[in-house]
Formats: structure tokens, sequence, C-alpha cells
């Protein structure tokens, strides 16, 4: 998803991305990288992994990948203290020696404790949760070119499209930016979804890079961020997130909730594209209550993070890149779901595993939010859409010698 969302695969989220203010019980959340990570002296969490080390061993080295592309000078921050990006890349190496030689769960510990610091998130303010979600890469039908099946078109970034950096006109806007487009003398806002839907302003302009059967379609891989196109000649494109319109955020499920065409109990990514299937007429209205675009471009391998390195299947982790640093090892403890052979979910049981943070989100706020990336196929499809549980997260630096 650079899921902000980032030169790869913006991570947007699943369910709170769909209806992100639905949840109203959410306390304030830290929102300095002071506040979001808090050292662990005692009581470490028991460290077991629910996967097999060769995503792992895939995910850290796709890692080191960025890490040799940053400055070895380069600071990043857990919670109050600071490490360079040689101390970060040192730190993985150790763990990718520690996971190959440990002989079992018991050993991985003890050396993982005595070789690690640990830091925990400290998630909502005063719970110490981290509510998660899950993201997946969808598979959609397209056609490189349009016809009365395959109708709405997905875009690339238009070149009028620019950011700008509010910093070099006042140091009191240190790191914001805004996205605009320049109309002779004026610096506007760009395009909202329902100019560019509707009344069609980017239409004949080149911008095409594929045609889908469904504007649902259209919507819910921008919320993924990146995606797979299936064409009728059976070929595949992988595309990722390249730019949004910088437009707010405003959560469709929210609106279909307000409109009472879903309830609480019924809100998940699979209802939401059910009803708007089923209710084709209120599907441009529902969609364009959220202003909001992404841009894609096409990608030769992917998704890719906001680090620029492929995600790798329930390894990646999507955070606020604001206050987590990126490309940290980390450790989460949550649920996921247990599934029957028809696709329902029949439970959901507690499982850990080892991550690394290598995207981020337009919706993921704050300490108390992570998205977790399934990969594709129908049990990402299920895991992504329903995935809303709270849990625990923990992020690991080698020690000084």
């Amino acid at each position: 998803m650079k899921a902000g969302k980032t030169t790869g695969s913006l991570l947007l989220i699943l369910l709170i991305s769909i209806y992100g203010c639905y949840y109203t019980t959410l306390k304030k959340e830290d929102s300095y990288p002071e506040e979001a990570l808090k050292a662990v002296h005692f009581f470490p969490p028991t460290f077991r992994d629910d996967m097999d080390f060769a995503s792992l061993e895939t995910a850290v080295r796709n890692n080191l990948v960025y890490l040799d592309r940053v400055d070895p000078k380069a600071i990043f921050q857990y919670g109050h203290d600071r490490f360079t990006s040689r101390q970060i890349r040192e730190s993985q190496k150790l763990f990718l020696k520690i996971i190959s030689e440990s002989r079992d769960w018991s050993q991985l510990n003890r050396r993982i404790r005595k070789r690690f610091r640990i830091y925990r998130a400290t998630g909502r303010r005063g719970h110490g949760k981290v509510l998660f979600t899950g993201y997946f890469e969808p598979v959609f039908e397209a056609s490189l070119v349009p016809d009365e099946t395959f109708r709405y078109p997905l875009y690339r970034k238009p070149p009028d499209l620019t950011r700008i950096d509010l910093s070099l006109f006042n140091k009191k806007f240190k790191n914001e930016t805004i996205i605009a487009r320049i109309d002779g003398n004026r610096v506007l806002p760009y395009y909202t979804r329902s100019q560019i839907d509707r009344q069609k302003v980017l239409a004949g302009r080149g911008l095409e890079i594929a045609w889908l059967r469904d504007p649902v379609d259209v919507a819910f891989l921008q919320i993924q961020g990146s995606g797979r196109l299936l064409l009728r000649d059976g070929r595949t494109i992988c595309v990722g997130y390249e730019a949004s319109n910088g437009q707010p955020y405003r959560s469709i499920g929210r609106y279909m909730l307000d409109k009472g065409f879903l309830n609480n109990e019924e809100m998940s990514m699979q209802s939401i594209r059910a009803y708007l299937q089923n209710h084709p007429e209120i599907a441009g209205d529902v969609l364009a209550c959220n202003p909001s675009y992404v841009f894609f471009h096409i990608q030769q391998e992917g998704p890719l993070g906001n680090i620029g390195v492929p995600l790798v299947p329930g390894r990646s982790l999507a955070l606020d890149a604001r206050i987590f640093p990126k490309g940290a090892l980390a450790f989460v403890l949550c649920e996921k779901p247990d599934v029957d052979e028809t696709g329902r979910i029949v439970g959901w049981r507690r499982f850990s595993r080892f991550v690394m943070n290598q995207d981020t989100g337009g919706a993921i706020k704050g300490a108390g939010r992570a998205d977790l990336f399934w990969g594709f196929g129908p049990y990402a499809e299920i895991a992504a859409g329903h995935m809303n549980h709270e849990g625990e997260l923990y992020f690991l630096v080698k020690k000084d010698e």
C-alpha cells in the first residue's frame, strides 16, 4: 500500500480504509516518535512464529536492500532512542544469523532477549493495544482498450499534478506539502473524484493504463493501492500506487452506515461490494462521497511498499511513517481467521510472528493502528476483508556490544 503509500503500493487499509471513521471508540493516539514506542525492561513477549522462516528471511533481505540505499549515518528513532542506519542494518543481519542458528524456540527466545533491545508500541493512549487490519493484492479483469464491458479507466499520474513543499515558503510549515495543479497564474487543489469520474476532466488525455468493468473495482483497487490486472489474452499487468490527488479521504463505509444501507454487524469489504453490485443506482453517489483519488503506474514486480522493496505476504506491515521507523524489524501478536472449504470464517485464533515495517497508508495514523499485508488469493481477501482485531506490536534493535 507507498501504502503515504509510497512509490510502490498505497497502503490504504482494508476495513479502516473502507470505513475508518466508523471506529468512534478509538482513543486519542500518540502522534510523535518519542511517544509511539516504549522500551520493555520486564516481561518481554514470548517469540514464536506461525510462518516459515524462508518468507521471513526474504522479508529481511528485502529490507537490507532498502537499508543499503540509505545514508549509513541517517537516524532512525525508536521512542526516545536514536540509531544510525548502519546500526539497524547490523541489527537485522544479526537477526538473520540467530534465526538460522537457533535449534528451537527456547534457544531463539534466549538469544533474542540477550542480544536485542525490545520496544513496545504504546498503541491507543492509556490502552497499550494496537488495532490491526489487513490489506491484500486484488486481481481484476481488465482491457487495454475500452468497450461496452470495460468502460472505467485506471489512470496514471497526470503531468499537471504537482507536490508543493510549503517549508520553502515558511519554516513553520516544515515537512508539510500540498498536492495542486497550476492553472495559469493560479495554484488550485487537484480535481476531486467526482470531477474525474463524473465530469471526466481527465478523459482523452492519454492517461489510461487500462479499463475495468466496474467502478467499484477501480475504487477498491485504489483502496488497496496495488493489484493485478488480468487481460483477456491471459497476460497479467501489475499496477501500483504512484500518487494521489491530495484530497481528504472520506470513508464510503461510514457514508453507507449513515445512509442506512448497511449496519455495523454487516460491515466488511465483501458486504460493501455486494451491496453496491446489487444496487448499482447508488454506487456513483457512494463512491463520490470520497473525494480522494489514486493514480497508478505499471510495475515489473510487486507490490512495493513505501521503502521501495517487494512486500512479502504475511511478513510486511504498514504503519504510520511519521512516527514509526521505516524498515524496522517488528513482532506482532494478534488473531487470524480459520476458514472452511466454502470460504466461510468459522473462528479466529491467536498468532504471533516477526514482520517488517515496509509500507504505510493514508488511513494508518497514530501508534494504535497497523495494517498487515496478506498477499493475494481467496484466503488473503477473506483475512484482509475481515481482520479488525486488537493486538500487540513490538520492535527489536540489537544491543550495544
